[in-house]
């Protein structure tokens, strides 16, 4: 087993998780960016994938790498980093973990982007070309051994791709619907306007959108893009009290504020997607948030039937948690919202804070079985750069926390 470290730190109203260390930046400058995080239930296992960089840049991702944690009295044991060979087209650099569970098959997708050599993002955005392969592998032993790679971009994206200046998946995990469908959370920049086969200055903007599969993954559909400004997304499944699903879309913007779309087509296209009032956004391009729906607690639903006027309004059988970096000006100070109406009322509560300090990218799982969720996140001393970290918590705490600093206003 490789060697972990582990920190926690004091707030002036709870303990912060502790963090165990993950993947550590290398002194050859060799960085590790973009969590995301995937937890088995079956086996209580949790998949940690980040990328492997030959500097903090984006041009210069390399792979993707994994450690597996198991649950050994206890505690959790995790696995030596190990880069996934197959996850890679020739000449090009891998990026964007986002896993997802096929619970029927019990076959594990993960899908990332492959982007030829160094081609940076912004000169795809610049040229309107995209360099950006949709691919994805799997495994049916829970992340013991992978398939080979398969590109999906011809027969998912086909010409559309034309109007594509480059996209991504996630980064993050995907989801598994009631219905089975399966969704993997989709950006794209989207050429407005063209001249010559160039994109006209400032037309060139990101759209958020889903990727998905209704026959356990065999074959994979497209659907529309959000009708307003938004890039990197995850995604959650909401039911209501009619037992009806709504897909819930959140979504990284430039306008000091997230966006959050509902749809009612389970993805195929999103409705009247709105800022979050609640939910701060970097005013310097934003961040990637994680977020996840979860069943409303059985004594929380009791509490609800028993009492018309509960502290605890809910107007759906699930509640969301989200994760992001609370400060306005920089990536710092990680925080944890609770929404316990997601549907019809700007139901997010004021965050926890679960590091104080550097942080950036997170990815959420959440353990029906023990309530306890499990963050994998950027973050350090001095630069969110420094290491990608991994804290779990029960949901209890969530609540008390919150509710605690809800009753000090």
């Amino acid at each position: 087993m490789g060697n972990t470290s582990s920190r926690s730190y004091f707030t002036g109203i709870k303990m912060q998780p502790v963090k165990t260390t993950l993947f550590k930046q290398e002194q050859t400058g060799i960085t590790y960016r973009i969590p995301a995080l995937i937890y088995l239930k079956e086996s209580q296992t949790f998949l940690a994938f980040a990328e492997k960089r030959s500097s903090p840049c984006d041009s210069d991702a390399k792979s993707i790498v994994m450690r597996r944690g198991t649950q050994q009295n206890g505690a959790i044991q995790w696995s030596d980093c190990q880069e996934l060979l197959s996850a890679c087209l020739p000449d090009h650099r891998t990026m964007n973990p986002c896993p997802v569970y096929e619970k029927n098959t019990k076959t594990l997708f993960l899908f990332f982007i492959c982007i030829l050599g160094h081609t940076p993002e912004s000169r795809q955005i610049w040229t309107g070309k995209n360099k950006a392969h949709l691919c994805y592998i799997t495994s049916n032993n829970e992340g013991l051994s992978w398939s080979q790679i398969k590109d999906l971009t011809e027969s998912v994206i086909g010409k559309t791709v034309r109007r594509w200046a480059t996209f991504a998946v996630g980064p993050g995990h995907g989801i598994q619907m009631e219905s089975g469908r399966l969704v993997v959370p989709t950006y794209a920049y989207y050429i407005h306007f063209k001249c010559f086969s160039f994109p006209f200055p400032f037309t060139v903007k990101p759209h958020a959108l889903s990727i998905y599969s209704d026959d356990f993954g065999q074959t994979w559909q497209m659907g529309k893009m959000l009708q307003r400004k938004s890039s990197e997304c995850e995604m959650a499944e909401i039911i209501d009290h009619e037992g009806r699903s709504h897909l819930y879309c959140n979504a990284r913007n430039t306008h000091g504020h997230r966006v959050e779309a509902l749809s009612e087509s389970s993805g195929t296209y999103f409705d009247k997607p709105r800022l979050a009032p609640k939910l701060v956004e970097l005013c310097c391009g934003g961040c990637q948030g994680s977020v996840i729906g979860f069943p409303v607690p059985e004594q929380v639903e009791e509490s609800m039937g028993g009492a018309a006027s509960s502290p605890l309004p809910s107007d759906a059988q699930t509640w969301l948690l989200f994760t992001h970096p609370t400060n306005r000006r920089k990536r710092k100070d990680l925080g944890v919202y609770l929404n316990r109406s997601p549907l019809h009322t700007p139901g997010w509560d004021r965050p926890w804070i679960v590091h104080s300090g550097p942080s950036g990218y997170s990815d959420l799982a959440y353990s029906e079985d023990t309530e306890h969720f499990a963050c994998l996140v950027e973050c350090g001393e001095k630069s969110e750069l420094e290491q990608i970290a991994f804290m779990s918590f029960p949901l209890s705490d969530v609540m008390q926390t919150i509710d605690e600093k809800e009753n000090t206003f």
